[in-house]
Protein backbone atom coordinates (compact mmCIF):
# COMPACT_ATOMS: atom_id res chain seq x y z
CA UNK A 1 0.00 0.00 0.00
CA UNK A 2 1.26 3.66 -0.60
CA UNK A 3 0.31 6.90 -0.12
CA UNK A 4 1.27 10.18 -2.20
CA UNK A 5 0.18 13.49 -1.43
CA UNK A 6 2.32 15.12 -3.93
CA UNK A 7 0.60 13.11 -6.47
CA UNK A 8 -1.92 15.76 -8.20
CA UNK A 9 -3.46 16.37 -11.11
CA UNK A 10 -5.79 19.29 -11.75
CA UNK A 11 -9.18 17.26 -13.86
CA UNK A 12 -11.27 20.60 -14.55
CA UNK A 13 -11.61 24.23 -13.86
CA UNK A 14 -12.59 25.80 -10.28
CA UNK A 15 -16.36 24.88 -10.92
CA UNK A 16 -17.66 23.42 -7.75
CA UNK A 17 -17.57 26.47 -5.15
CA UNK A 18 -21.05 27.41 -4.75
CA UNK A 19 -21.13 31.35 -5.32
CA UNK A 20 -22.16 32.74 -1.51
CA UNK A 21 -25.49 33.64 -0.32
CA UNK A 22 -25.82 35.59 2.63
CA UNK A 23 -28.84 35.18 4.81
CA UNK A 24 -30.66 37.75 6.65
CA UNK A 25 -33.61 36.93 9.31
CA UNK A 26 -36.00 40.00 8.95
CA UNK A 27 -37.38 41.27 11.87
CA UNK A 28 -40.57 39.55 11.35
CA UNK A 29 -38.56 35.99 11.35
CA UNK A 30 -37.02 37.21 14.82
CA UNK A 31 -40.37 38.23 16.22
CA UNK A 32 -42.34 35.21 15.13
CA UNK A 33 -45.20 34.15 17.21
CA UNK A 34 -44.73 30.51 19.20
CA UNK A 35 -45.82 27.38 16.74
CA UNK A 36 -49.52 27.77 15.98
CA UNK A 37 -52.15 25.67 17.26
CA UNK A 38 -54.15 25.91 13.73
CA UNK A 39 -51.47 24.15 11.95
CA UNK A 40 -51.25 20.92 13.19
CA UNK A 41 -46.92 20.05 13.15
CA UNK A 42 -46.22 17.13 10.96
CA UNK A 43 -44.56 14.51 12.83
CA UNK A 44 -42.30 12.30 10.25
CA UNK A 45 -41.55 9.29 12.60
CA UNK A 46 -44.95 8.20 12.31
CA UNK A 47 -45.72 5.54 9.38
CA UNK A 48 -48.03 7.30 6.90
CA UNK A 49 -48.37 11.12 7.18
CA UNK A 50 -50.95 12.41 5.41
CA UNK A 51 -49.50 15.68 3.61
CA UNK A 52 -50.24 19.10 4.34
CA UNK A 53 -51.77 21.31 1.79
CA UNK A 54 -49.66 24.62 1.08
CA UNK A 55 -50.07 27.52 -1.40
CA UNK A 56 -46.98 28.45 -2.88
CA UNK A 57 -47.38 31.36 -4.58
CA UNK A 58 -45.07 32.97 -7.18
CA UNK A 59 -42.32 35.63 -5.68
CA UNK A 60 -43.44 38.96 -6.70
CA UNK A 61 -41.36 41.34 -8.90
CA UNK A 62 -41.79 45.19 -10.24
CA UNK A 63 -40.56 43.68 -13.57
CA UNK A 64 -41.32 40.93 -16.04
CA UNK A 65 -37.39 39.28 -15.47
CA UNK A 66 -38.06 39.63 -11.71
CA UNK A 67 -41.65 38.27 -12.28
CA UNK A 68 -39.89 35.04 -14.32
CA UNK A 69 -37.30 34.70 -11.61
CA UNK A 70 -40.07 34.92 -8.60
CA UNK A 71 -42.39 32.24 -11.00
CA UNK A 72 -39.32 29.77 -11.69
CA UNK A 73 -38.27 30.19 -7.19
CA UNK A 74 -41.76 29.00 -6.72
CA UNK A 75 -41.70 25.91 -9.07
CA UNK A 76 -38.51 24.15 -7.22
CA UNK A 77 -39.91 25.15 -3.93
CA UNK A 78 -43.27 23.45 -4.86
CA UNK A 79 -41.49 20.71 -6.48
CA UNK A 80 -39.25 20.10 -3.06
CA UNK A 81 -41.93 20.03 -0.78
CA UNK A 82 -43.61 17.61 -2.89
CA UNK A 83 -41.74 15.50 -3.43
CA UNK A 84 -41.06 14.97 0.01
CA UNK A 85 -44.42 13.46 0.77
CA UNK A 86 -45.14 15.54 3.52
CA UNK A 87 -46.38 18.42 1.63
CA UNK A 88 -49.71 18.68 -1.01
CA UNK A 89 -48.87 22.28 -2.63
CA UNK A 90 -52.37 23.40 -4.41
CA UNK A 91 -53.03 23.76 -7.86
CA UNK A 92 -52.04 27.60 -8.95
CA UNK A 93 -55.63 27.71 -10.66
CA UNK A 94 -57.36 28.13 -7.77
CA UNK A 95 -55.46 31.04 -6.25
CA UNK A 96 -57.39 34.17 -5.85
CA UNK A 97 -54.73 36.78 -4.92
CA UNK A 98 -52.15 37.96 -7.17
CA UNK A 99 -48.11 37.52 -5.84
CA UNK A 100 -48.05 41.89 -5.95
CA UNK A 101 -51.39 41.92 -3.46
CA UNK A 102 -49.97 39.90 -0.35
CA UNK A 103 -46.26 41.93 0.28
CA UNK A 104 -47.88 43.39 3.14
CA UNK A 105 -50.87 40.90 4.25
CA UNK A 106 -52.49 37.84 2.78
CA UNK A 107 -56.40 37.43 2.42
CA UNK A 108 -56.32 34.80 4.86
CA UNK A 109 -60.12 33.96 4.17
CA UNK A 110 -58.99 33.37 -0.06
CA UNK A 111 -56.62 31.04 0.99
CA UNK A 112 -58.89 29.20 3.88
CA UNK A 113 -61.30 28.88 0.42
CA UNK A 114 -58.78 27.07 -1.11
CA UNK A 115 -58.42 24.59 2.01
CA UNK A 116 -54.70 25.88 2.13
CA UNK A 117 -53.22 25.25 6.01
CA UNK A 118 -49.92 27.05 5.32
CA UNK A 119 -49.00 30.14 2.80
CA UNK A 120 -45.84 30.87 0.89
CA UNK A 121 -45.56 34.33 -0.33
CA UNK A 122 -42.60 36.03 -1.23
CA UNK A 123 -41.10 38.75 -3.81
CA UNK A 124 -37.81 39.22 -5.88
CA UNK A 125 -35.79 42.51 -6.61
CA UNK A 126 -32.42 43.10 -8.57
CA UNK A 127 -29.87 44.98 -6.96
CA UNK A 128 -28.09 47.38 -8.01
CA UNK A 129 -24.62 45.09 -7.68
CA UNK A 130 -25.80 42.47 -10.15
CA UNK A 131 -27.26 40.19 -7.24
CA UNK A 132 -30.97 39.25 -6.31
CA UNK A 133 -32.42 39.66 -3.28
CA UNK A 134 -35.46 36.87 -2.22
CA UNK A 135 -38.05 37.68 0.48
CA UNK A 136 -40.20 34.65 1.72
CA UNK A 137 -42.39 34.82 4.30
CA UNK A 138 -44.30 31.48 5.19
CA UNK A 139 -47.71 31.82 6.79
CA UNK A 140 -50.19 29.91 8.97
CA UNK A 141 -53.80 30.43 7.00
CA UNK A 142 -56.37 29.26 9.82
CA UNK A 143 -54.11 31.44 12.62
CA UNK A 144 -53.73 34.16 10.55
CA UNK A 145 -49.89 34.29 12.03
CA UNK A 146 -46.47 34.81 10.09
CA UNK A 147 -44.22 31.82 10.99
CA UNK A 148 -40.82 32.35 9.54
CA UNK A 149 -39.42 34.17 6.68
CA UNK A 150 -36.09 34.94 5.34
CA UNK A 151 -34.13 37.75 3.33
CA UNK A 152 -31.17 36.01 1.23
CA UNK A 153 -28.87 37.73 -1.61
CA UNK A 154 -27.12 35.84 -4.05
CA UNK A 155 -25.64 36.39 -7.41
CA UNK A 156 -28.37 35.69 -10.07
CA UNK A 157 -27.14 32.15 -11.04
CA UNK A 158 -27.51 31.04 -7.92
CA UNK A 159 -31.43 31.58 -7.72
CA UNK A 160 -32.10 27.37 -7.72
CA UNK A 161 -30.13 27.48 -4.09
CA UNK A 162 -32.46 30.10 -2.99
CA UNK A 163 -35.38 28.16 -3.90
CA UNK A 164 -34.00 25.28 -1.53
CA UNK A 165 -32.74 26.82 0.86
CA UNK A 166 -36.16 28.48 1.39
CA UNK A 167 -37.47 25.00 0.85
CA UNK A 168 -35.63 23.66 3.89
CA UNK A 169 -36.58 26.45 6.08
CA UNK A 170 -40.15 25.77 5.54
CA UNK A 171 -39.51 22.24 6.27
CA UNK A 172 -37.94 22.85 9.16
CA UNK A 173 -40.78 25.27 10.64
CA UNK A 174 -43.59 22.75 9.76
CA UNK A 175 -41.68 19.27 10.81
CA UNK A 176 -39.19 20.31 13.64
CA UNK A 177 -36.77 18.34 11.40
CA UNK A 178 -33.67 19.84 9.22
CA UNK A 179 -34.29 19.59 5.89
CA UNK A 180 -32.34 17.85 2.93
CA UNK A 181 -33.12 20.37 -0.06
CA UNK A 182 -29.68 22.34 -0.28
CA UNK A 183 -27.47 19.26 -1.12
CA UNK A 184 -26.03 17.40 -3.56
CA UNK A 185 -25.17 14.19 -4.93
CA UNK A 186 -22.73 12.78 -6.25
CA UNK A 187 -22.61 9.19 -7.97
CA UNK A 188 -21.65 6.93 -10.72
CA UNK A 189 -22.98 7.96 -14.41
CA UNK A 190 -23.07 4.96 -16.82
CA UNK A 191 -23.27 4.68 -20.29
CA UNK A 192 -22.60 2.06 -23.15
CA UNK A 193 -23.29 -2.11 -23.39
CA UNK A 194 -23.02 -4.12 -20.43
CA UNK A 195 -19.57 -5.35 -21.79
CA UNK A 196 -18.28 -2.16 -22.43
CA UNK A 197 -19.69 -0.24 -19.88
CA UNK A 198 -18.27 3.38 -19.13
CA UNK A 199 -18.74 4.57 -15.66
CA UNK A 200 -17.91 8.32 -14.77
CA UNK A 201 -17.86 10.68 -11.61
CA UNK A 202 -20.80 12.73 -11.92
CA UNK A 203 -22.44 15.37 -9.31
CA UNK A 204 -25.56 16.77 -9.16
CA UNK A 205 -28.19 18.91 -7.04
CA UNK A 206 -30.25 16.66 -4.93
CA UNK A 207 -33.66 17.32 -7.38
CA UNK A 208 -31.75 16.18 -10.56
CA UNK A 209 -30.59 19.39 -11.48
CA UNK A 210 -27.21 20.97 -12.32
CA UNK A 211 -25.65 17.73 -13.10
CA UNK A 212 -21.67 17.46 -14.25
CA UNK A 213 -18.71 15.10 -14.81
CA UNK A 214 -16.02 14.94 -12.83
CA UNK A 215 -14.30 12.02 -14.57
CA UNK A 216 -13.72 11.56 -18.49
CA UNK A 217 -14.44 7.89 -18.27
CA UNK A 218 -11.16 6.65 -19.01
CA UNK A 219 -10.43 4.86 -16.02
CA UNK A 220 -13.32 3.00 -14.39
CA UNK A 221 -15.06 4.43 -11.22
CA UNK A 222 -16.78 3.01 -8.65
CA UNK A 223 -18.24 4.05 -4.86
CA UNK A 224 -17.80 7.49 -4.10
CA UNK A 225 -18.21 9.19 -0.64
CA UNK A 226 -18.50 12.29 0.75
CA UNK A 227 -16.62 14.03 3.36
CA UNK A 228 -18.57 15.58 5.95
CA UNK A 229 -16.98 18.82 5.36
CA UNK A 230 -18.48 18.73 2.29
CA UNK A 231 -15.62 19.97 -0.39
CA UNK A 232 -13.94 16.19 -0.84
CA UNK A 233 -15.24 12.86 -2.00
CA UNK A 234 -13.16 9.60 -1.85
CA UNK A 235 -13.97 7.23 -4.91
CA UNK A 236 -12.29 3.74 -5.74
CA UNK A 237 -10.72 3.85 -9.47
CA UNK A 238 -8.73 1.12 -11.44
CA UNK A 239 -5.86 2.33 -12.99
CA UNK A 240 -3.51 -0.81 -14.96
CA UNK A 241 -6.49 -3.20 -13.45
CA UNK A 242 -5.25 -2.48 -10.18
CA UNK A 243 -7.84 -0.48 -7.86
CA UNK A 244 -6.30 2.99 -6.29
CA UNK A 245 -8.33 5.46 -3.99
CA UNK A 246 -8.14 9.20 -4.69
CA UNK A 247 -9.40 12.24 -2.79
CA UNK A 248 -11.26 14.59 -5.49
CA UNK A 249 -11.80 18.29 -4.03
CA UNK A 250 -14.79 19.23 -5.45
CA UNK A 251 -14.01 23.49 -4.91
CA UNK A 252 -10.50 22.91 -7.05
CA UNK A 253 -11.28 19.92 -9.25
CA UNK A 254 -8.22 18.68 -7.77
CA UNK A 255 -7.36 14.71 -6.76
CA UNK A 256 -5.20 13.01 -4.83
CA UNK A 257 -3.91 9.63 -5.02
CA UNK A 258 -4.60 7.75 -1.53
CA UNK A 259 -3.10 4.78 -1.64
CA UNK A 260 -2.93 1.63 -4.06
CA UNK A 261 -5.14 -1.01 -2.52
CA UNK A 262 -5.11 -4.84 -3.89
CA UNK A 263 -8.13 -6.79 -3.74
CA UNK A 264 -10.76 -3.55 -2.33
CA UNK A 265 -14.15 -3.26 -3.80
CA UNK A 266 -15.70 -0.75 -2.27
CA UNK A 267 -13.94 2.93 -1.78
CA UNK A 268 -13.72 3.78 2.30
CA UNK A 269 -15.97 6.14 4.28
CA UNK A 270 -15.26 8.87 5.74
CA UNK A 271 -14.56 9.95 9.96
CA UNK A 272 -17.73 11.89 11.15
CA UNK A 273 -14.80 14.75 11.95
CA UNK A 274 -13.35 13.98 8.23
CA UNK A 275 -9.99 13.45 9.67
CA UNK A 276 -9.99 9.57 9.10
CA UNK A 277 -11.18 6.99 6.51
CA UNK A 278 -12.37 3.45 7.34
CA UNK A 279 -12.24 0.81 4.83
CA UNK A 280 -11.78 -3.00 4.29
CA UNK A 281 -8.07 -4.28 2.76
CA UNK A 282 -6.91 -7.49 2.10
CA UNK A 283 -3.95 -8.29 3.42
CA UNK A 284 -1.72 -11.95 2.78
CA UNK A 285 -5.31 -12.78 1.11
CA UNK A 286 -7.43 -11.88 4.01
CA UNK A 287 -10.21 -8.92 4.03
CA UNK A 288 -10.61 -6.80 7.34
CA UNK A 289 -11.45 -3.43 8.59
CA UNK A 290 -8.76 -0.50 8.50
CA UNK A 291 -8.28 2.84 9.54
CA UNK A 292 -6.04 5.07 7.85
CA UNK A 293 -5.18 8.79 9.63
CA UNK A 294 -5.36 11.10 6.39
CA UNK A 295 -2.97 13.67 8.66
CA UNK A 296 -0.08 10.96 9.54
CA UNK A 297 -1.46 8.38 6.47
CA UNK A 298 -0.91 5.80 9.81
CA UNK A 299 -2.86 2.97 9.01
CA UNK A 300 -4.63 0.78 12.05
CA UNK A 301 -6.25 -2.66 11.70
CA UNK A 302 -9.25 -3.06 13.99
CA UNK A 303 -10.08 -6.27 13.08
CA UNK A 304 -8.06 -9.79 12.66
CA UNK A 305 -10.46 -12.77 11.31
CA UNK A 306 -10.12 -15.30 8.81
CA UNK A 307 -13.80 -14.10 7.26
CA UNK A 308 -14.51 -11.76 4.83
CA UNK A 309 -15.25 -8.28 6.56
CA UNK A 310 -16.03 -5.31 4.23
CA UNK A 311 -18.16 -2.05 3.82
CA UNK A 312 -17.33 -0.32 7.11
CA UNK A 313 -19.15 2.86 8.39
CA UNK A 314 -18.90 4.94 11.74
CA UNK A 315 -21.61 5.55 13.94
CA UNK A 316 -22.64 9.99 13.87
CA UNK A 317 -20.24 10.34 16.87
CA UNK A 318 -17.22 7.83 15.58
CA UNK A 319 -17.76 6.04 18.85
CA UNK A 320 -18.56 2.84 16.97
CA UNK A 321 -18.86 1.07 13.50
CA UNK A 322 -20.95 -1.33 11.57
CA UNK A 323 -19.40 -3.83 9.18
CA UNK A 324 -20.18 -6.83 6.75
CA UNK A 325 -19.05 -10.10 7.41
CA UNK A 326 -19.19 -13.64 7.11
CA UNK A 327 -17.85 -14.95 10.30
CA UNK A 328 -21.37 -16.70 11.09
CA UNK A 329 -21.11 -18.46 7.84
CA UNK A 330 -22.96 -16.14 5.55
CA UNK A 331 -22.92 -12.25 5.11
CA UNK A 332 -24.74 -10.75 7.86
CA UNK A 333 -23.80 -7.14 9.73
CA UNK A 334 -21.70 -6.14 12.73
CA UNK A 335 -21.45 -3.20 15.06
CA UNK A 336 -18.28 -2.87 17.16
CA UNK A 337 -16.16 -0.32 19.14
CA UNK A 338 -14.09 2.55 17.14
CA UNK A 339 -11.07 0.59 18.66
CA UNK A 340 -12.27 -2.61 17.25
CA UNK A 341 -13.34 -4.15 20.23
CA UNK A 342 -16.76 -5.23 21.65
CA UNK A 343 -17.39 -6.99 17.92
CA UNK A 344 -20.96 -8.26 18.19
CA UNK A 345 -23.63 -9.42 15.26
CA UNK A 346 -26.91 -7.38 15.27
CA UNK A 347 -29.08 -9.02 12.52
CA UNK A 348 -30.61 -12.53 12.41
CA UNK A 349 -33.42 -12.20 9.93
CA UNK A 350 -33.56 -14.66 7.28
CA UNK A 351 -31.50 -13.87 3.82
CA UNK A 352 -28.09 -12.09 3.51
CA UNK A 353 -27.37 -8.79 4.78
CA UNK A 354 -24.75 -6.22 3.22
CA UNK A 355 -23.96 -2.77 2.87
CA UNK A 356 -24.82 -1.43 6.42
CA UNK A 357 -24.57 2.42 6.97
CA UNK A 358 -24.97 4.37 9.57
CA UNK A 359 -27.82 7.02 10.16
CA UNK A 360 -26.30 10.91 10.30
CA UNK A 361 -28.47 10.83 13.59
CA UNK A 362 -27.55 7.38 14.80
CA UNK A 363 -30.83 5.60 15.06
CA UNK A 364 -30.76 3.55 12.42
CA UNK A 365 -28.06 1.67 10.03
CA UNK A 366 -29.03 1.17 6.72
CA UNK A 367 -28.29 -2.21 4.66
CA UNK A 368 -28.95 -4.49 1.53
CA UNK A 369 -31.09 -7.61 2.00
CA UNK A 370 -31.29 -10.45 -0.30
CA UNK A 371 -33.80 -13.28 0.19
CA UNK A 372 -35.08 -15.77 -2.14
CA UNK A 373 -33.46 -14.14 -5.56
CA UNK A 374 -35.13 -10.69 -4.36
CA UNK A 375 -33.22 -7.70 -3.05
CA UNK A 376 -34.43 -4.91 -0.33
CA UNK A 377 -33.46 -1.95 1.09
CA UNK A 378 -34.05 -1.79 5.07
CA UNK A 379 -33.17 -0.18 7.70
CA UNK A 380 -32.86 -1.46 11.72
CA UNK A 381 -31.76 0.31 15.19
CA UNK A 382 -28.26 -0.62 16.02
CA UNK A 383 -28.92 -3.28 18.12
CA UNK A 384 -30.51 -4.95 15.39
CA UNK A 385 -34.14 -4.30 16.07
CA UNK A 386 -37.25 -2.75 14.23
CA UNK A 387 -36.02 -4.25 10.71
CA UNK A 388 -37.97 -2.20 8.50
CA UNK A 389 -37.69 -3.09 4.64
CA UNK A 390 -38.36 -0.22 2.53
CA UNK A 391 -37.83 -1.11 -0.92
CA UNK A 392 -37.51 -4.25 -3.38
CA UNK A 393 -36.58 -5.14 -7.02
CA UNK A 394 -34.29 -7.49 -8.82
CA UNK A 395 -31.18 -5.25 -7.77
CA UNK A 396 -31.29 -2.25 -5.29
CA UNK A 397 -28.15 -1.45 -3.42
CA UNK A 398 -25.98 1.54 -2.44
CA UNK A 399 -28.25 3.24 0.37
CA UNK A 400 -27.09 6.34 1.20
CA UNK A 401 -28.45 8.70 3.98
CA UNK A 402 -30.29 12.29 3.33
CA UNK A 403 -27.97 14.91 5.86
CA UNK A 404 -31.58 14.68 8.14
CA UNK A 405 -31.80 10.87 8.31
CA UNK A 406 -35.16 10.43 7.43
CA UNK A 407 -34.35 9.75 3.56
CA UNK A 408 -32.78 7.39 1.76
CA UNK A 409 -31.33 7.34 -2.08
CA UNK A 410 -30.37 4.05 -3.63
CA UNK A 411 -29.80 2.57 -6.98
CA UNK A 412 -32.16 -0.01 -8.28
CA UNK A 413 -30.85 -2.35 -11.58
CA UNK A 414 -33.87 -3.67 -13.93
CA UNK A 415 -32.95 -6.12 -16.49
CA UNK A 416 -34.71 -5.17 -20.14
CA UNK A 417 -36.96 -7.70 -21.29
CA UNK A 418 -35.99 -7.55 -25.23
CA UNK A 419 -32.91 -9.77 -25.79
CA UNK A 420 -31.42 -7.15 -27.21
CA UNK A 421 -31.37 -4.45 -25.01
CA UNK A 422 -29.04 -3.94 -21.55
CA UNK A 423 -30.51 -3.45 -18.22
CA UNK A 424 -31.43 0.13 -16.88
CA UNK A 425 -29.69 1.33 -13.47
CA UNK A 426 -31.87 4.27 -12.14
CA UNK A 427 -31.60 6.10 -9.05
CA UNK A 428 -34.32 6.42 -6.43
CA UNK A 429 -35.24 8.02 -3.05
CA UNK A 430 -37.56 6.55 0.01
CA UNK A 431 -38.36 7.91 3.26
CA UNK A 432 -37.90 5.48 6.26
CA UNK A 433 -41.44 4.83 6.36
CA UNK A 434 -41.21 3.18 3.05
CA UNK A 435 -44.00 5.21 1.52
CA UNK A 436 -42.87 7.23 -0.63
CA UNK A 437 -40.82 6.14 -3.02
CA UNK A 438 -39.60 8.25 -5.57
CA UNK A 439 -37.03 7.98 -9.31
CA UNK A 440 -34.49 10.83 -9.58
CA UNK A 441 -34.38 12.25 -12.60
CA UNK A 442 -30.55 11.86 -14.22
CA UNK A 443 -31.17 11.57 -17.92
CA UNK A 444 -28.91 8.44 -18.03
CA UNK A 445 -27.94 5.30 -16.58
CA UNK A 446 -26.60 6.06 -12.51
CA UNK A 447 -25.58 3.60 -9.50
CA UNK A 448 -23.31 4.08 -6.53
CA UNK A 449 -24.91 7.66 -5.30
CA UNK A 450 -24.48 9.09 -2.48
CA UNK A 451 -25.48 11.82 -0.71
CA UNK A 452 -23.56 15.27 0.98
CA UNK A 453 -24.07 17.25 4.10
CA UNK A 454 -25.60 20.15 4.16
CA UNK A 455 -24.03 22.66 2.09
CA UNK A 456 -22.58 25.55 4.30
Amino acid sequence: MTGNRTDRRKTGPRAWSLPPVALVLGLAALLAPAPATAITEIDITRGVVEPLPVAITDLAGSSEVERQLGIDIAQVISANLERSGLFRPIDRKAFQQRPEDMLLMPRFVDWRQVNAQALVTGNVLFQTDGQIKVEFRLWDVFAEQHMVGLSLSTPRENWRRVAHLVSDAIYRRITGEDGYFDTRIVYIAESGPARARVKRLAIMDQDGENQRFLTDGQHLVLTPRFSPTLQEITYLSYFDDQPRVYIYNIDTGKQELLGNFPGMTFAPRFSPDGNKVIMSMAQDGNSDIHVMDLRTRVVERLTDHPAIETSPSFSPDGSQVTFESDRSGKQQIYVMDGSGDDVHRISFGSGRYATPVWSPRGDWIAFTKSLRGTFFIGVMRPDGSGERLLAQGFLVEGPTWAPNGRVLMFFRETPDRAPSRDKTVRLFTVDITGTNEREVSTGMDASDPAWSPLIP
